[in-house]
């Protein structure tokens, strides 16, 4: 009776594979500290890259990059894998935790083919982000949203979810807005370009993670079925960002010997809250098999 879930299982483990080859591939090459100062045609002095798989990337870009790869290859894969079994039962909860990891890998990928410069992993990328699109919408076709807000008790954390989801929201946008602003004034190195042509992370952020936060808290404040779907998703891409982003600076920090103190701390609340809030999210989801 399960054997519908086959074809999905089956692509999660190819993402996973894919991702792993990828994860470990730019651990070992990214490690390497050959690097030279060049200058951008926009007159900015940065660290590039000068051998291996990343050259021509920022070191501090690939810094960056080997926090998100070790995040990865020990937490989101190995979980995504932990799932597959739960996912064949036909586990609802199995599902949603999935999809949250997989719109993860997709935003992480999705991120490097856009914004690292052109190399041997850029058809890798691709398809790593396009096979995890593709699974995130194949998993979700097969949830009733109906049935899904109708197995919800009262435990659900709907005001905290709501609050938390405009909270990430306002500290993404205000974040990067300073960031945007500084950099068309022209102050490059505050802007952090890093030798990029455009600011790649703050446009996908402000494009697609913003106002899914912001219509995910809208949505469950409002008590629509969608809201209830999009909730648990968030909470595990909440998760699993806030901790690929502080993997990325204690990288970066090893790197360049300075840790930024704030948005450390700030991801860390994140991270945390996050975790009590999928554990109330997901306890509040009633299984076929529970009375």
């Amino acid at each position: 009776m399960y054997k519908k879930n086959n074809k999905f299982i089956m692509l999660c483990l190819i993402i996973i594979l894919l991702a792993g080859v990828a994860s470990v591939l730019g651990i070992i090459s990214g490690s390497k500290t050959d690097y030279r100062i060049v200058t951008s045609v926009r007159g900015e002095k940065y660290k590039m890259i000068a051998s291996g798989l990343y050259k021509y990337n920022s070191q501090r870009m690939v810094a960056e990059g080997i926090g998100w790869d070790y995040f990865t290859l020990i937490f989101a894969l190995p979980m995504l894998l932990l799932l597959l079994p739960r996912i064949y039962k036909n586990s609802l909860r199995a599902k949603l935790f999935a999809v949250g990891l997989l719109a993860y890998v997709f935003y992480q990928y999705f991120m490097y083919a856009l914004g690292w410069a052109f190399g041997p992993l850029f058809p890798l990328f691709i398809l790593i982000y396009s096979f995890s699109l593709i699974c995130v919408i194949w998993i979700i076709s097969t949830i009733d949203i109906t049935e899904l807000s109708q197995k919800i008790n009262d435990s659900f954390p709907r005001k905290s979810i709501a609050f938390l989801c405009f909270f990430v929201a306002v500290l993404i946008f205000f974040m990067w807005l300073k960031r945007i602003a500084v950099g068309l004034q022209g102050d490059l190195q505050e802007g952090i370009l890093l030798g990029q042509t455009t600011m790649v992370i703050q446009a996908l952020d402000l494009g697609l993670i913003v106002p899914f936060a912001v219509f995910t808290g809208i949505f469950i404040i409002r008590r629509k079925e969608i809201g209830y779907l999009l909730s648990p998703v968030l909470l595990v891409k909440a998760i699993a960002m806030s901790g690929a982003i502080m993997a990325m600076l204690i990288s970066a920090w090893i790197a360049e010997g300075g840790l930024d103190i704030t948005p450390f701390v700030l991801f860390l609340i994140i991270f945390i809250i996050s975790i009590i809030l999928g554990v109330k999210t997901f306890q509040s989801i009633k299984e076929k098999d529970e009375k």
